[in-house]
């Protein structure tokens, strides 16, 4: 069973973020790789735009209008007199 889990080096020991879930005492093959740097704010819902265009229907584009409707409704009470 393979597994992805990311740590930090701390001089020769790397420092896991999560329990790896093997037997204390397992041997283990390490393949070590840097973490590139984070993407800017917003690039991973540019990439991901479009992803679900195949399973849009009608009653999406509804849903939407109503919830851009809502938003713009006005939302404060008149206080009677």
């Amino acid at each position: 069973m393979d597994k992805v889990i990311q740590g930090t080096i701390r001089g020769s020991t790397i420092q896991l973020n999560e329990n790896p879930g093997f037997a204390e005492g397992q041997a283990v093959q390490v393949v070590v790789q840097p973490v590139g740097p984070s993407r800017p704010w917003g690039e991973g819902i540019r990439k991901s735009a479009g992803g679900l265009a195949a399973q849009w229907t009608n009653e999406d584009d509804k849903i939407l209008e109503e919830t851009y409707r809502d938003r713009k409704r006005d939302s404060h009470r008149e206080i009677p007199a």
